[in-house]
């Protein structure tokens, strides 16, 4: 029976297979690794990474996919919400590290990549089908009017690398937008333990990015009480990641 792409759940399926073995090449998925797959959908991507694992966990949230994936041997599956997941869990459970894998739900991408953010320590790497919009403003350097809160969010944690573009064509139905798959390799010594603190830091500086910073995070840290040094005669998008996080360092002593 054919599945029809459910637009409340932001369904495109992969069905390119030049495209889909290019993808499980750069994941390079092996037997004994702890895999999971988000939004698996019909399993373009979890056959061919299965073939190549013989295991693998993938979280569903359309009920009549979830139950069509549990058919397949070899495969465990979490019918769920991904934002509601546990990963500190499935890896604890798995006795290592995860390698996270999957075409985004384009809808909420960015509130998974915040989710995931929280676990980073129990990741290995994530490989992510996302708009290629999406993977610009992960990967911007300061400068770039693509370069906010995301890319400093993001960057404090992780290293980030777009690896392939993947043009409409390859999806079905085919999106409105262009889309790439990046590459996150959790960065072995984060140089910042407080993740609120910058959040909301770098949440204040961004607010406003056509306005200095004296007019956002200049007030913030002035009801901070903050003594030290830092230059709000610029704007949001000129300040580097690791100026940031000095920031909410210095904040956090």
């Amino acid at each position: 029976m054919k599945h029809i792409p459910r637009k409340r759940f932001g369904q495109h399926f992969l069905t390119d297979r030049a495209v889909i073995g290019a993808i499980v090449d750069l994941i390079d998925p092996r037997p004994g690794q702890a895999l999971v797959e988000i939004g698996p959908g019909l399993g373009a991507m979890t056959l061919p990474l299965l073939e190549r694992c013989q295991a693998l966990t993938v979280i569903e949230l359309d009920r009549d996919l979830a139950a069509r994936l549990r058919q397949r041997a070899g495969l465990t599956v979490i019918e769920s919400d991904v934002l509601k997941v546990d990963f500190a869990a499935l890896a604890a459970q798995a006795g290592q590290r995860l390698r996270v894998v999957g075409n985004l739900p384009y809808n909420i991408s960015t509130p998974i990549l915040f989710h995931l953010l929280e676990v980073a320590d129990r990741v290995e790497d994530q490989h992510f089908m996302l708009q290629a919009e999406v993977v610009d403003r992960m990967a911007a350097g300061p400068g770039s009017k693509t370069y906010g809160r995301l890319s400093v969010m993001l960057q404090w944690r992780y290293d980030i690398e777009s690896v392939l573009d993947v043009p409409p064509e390859a999806f079905d139905p085919p999106p409105a937008v262009n889309s790439a798959i990046v590459r996150m390799r959790p960065l072995a010594q984060p140089p910042l333990g407080d993740a609120r603190l910058l959040s909301e830091l770098v949440t204040v500086a961004f607010s406003q990015r056509r306005k200095l910073l004296r007019h956002t995070l200049g007030r913030w840290l002035a009801q901070k009480d903050f003594t030290g040094t830092f230059d709000t005669q610029r704007r949001a998008e000129e300040v580097p990641v690791a100026e940031y996080v000095a920031l909410a360092q210095a904040l956090g002593a």
